[in-house]
């Protein structure tokens, strides 16, 4: 890695955060930012580095760093109820970056296809662990961890594709010399 995709993954695990921190409980699953920046990452940085900056946040939080939802830290969040939406996220970013490579398709597509999925993998990885811990039927997990969140998703992926393309064109900018120091 160039120290330029370390500072950049560096940025997006403060991003994934700052996106948790800002949080709002809504039953047991709360309410966050982080789809709006797990949706802009692959976008922005390509999906090699999207999916090792979420790999090292993960283990940031795993390890007790106080990177989740609520100030929070700790295995035990990976574990419990909502884990399943974190590692999920890993996972969706995973298939993300691979749908990201898929060339015949056109580019907007691609990204499109990449933010649906880093919706629906968490959806399906958090449901189901809730599920599971919290011994509770699929219709009552999806009306509690996916129902409430659904439209207020759909638009921060919106926004974090819109904002992802701009940070982009941004960087690529920047490589191409209009503000490098010579």
């Amino acid at each position: 890695m160039t120290v330029s995709q370390i500072t950049r993954c560096g940025v997006a695990v403060a991003l994934l955060a700052v996106s948790a921190a800002i949080s709002l409980p809504v039953g047991p699953v709360p309410f966050t930012l982080q789809t709006l920046v797990v949706v802009l990452l692959p976008i922005a940085l390509g999906g090699g580095d999207a999916v090792r900056s979420v790999a090292v946040y993960l283990l940031m939080g795993a390890l007790g760093l106080p990177v989740f939802s609520g100030f929070t830290g700790g295995v035990d969040h990976l574990l419990g109820p909502t884990g399943g939406f974190l590692w999920g996220f890993l996972l969706g970013m995973c298939t993300a970056a691979a749908l990201l490579r898929i060339q015949p398709l056109p580019e907007r597509a691609r990204e499109t296809l990449a933010a649906a999925v880093l919706l629906v993998i968490p959806y399906a990885t958090g449901t189901l662990q809730l599920m599971t811990l919290l011994g509770v039927s699929m219709p009552a997990a999806l009306a509690t961890a996916v129902t409430p969140f659904l439209i207020p998703d759909l638009i921060k992926a919106a926004v974090g594709l819109s904002v992802g393309r701009s940070v982009r064109g941004a960087l690529s900018s920047s490589r191409t010399g209009s503000f490098s120091a010579r």
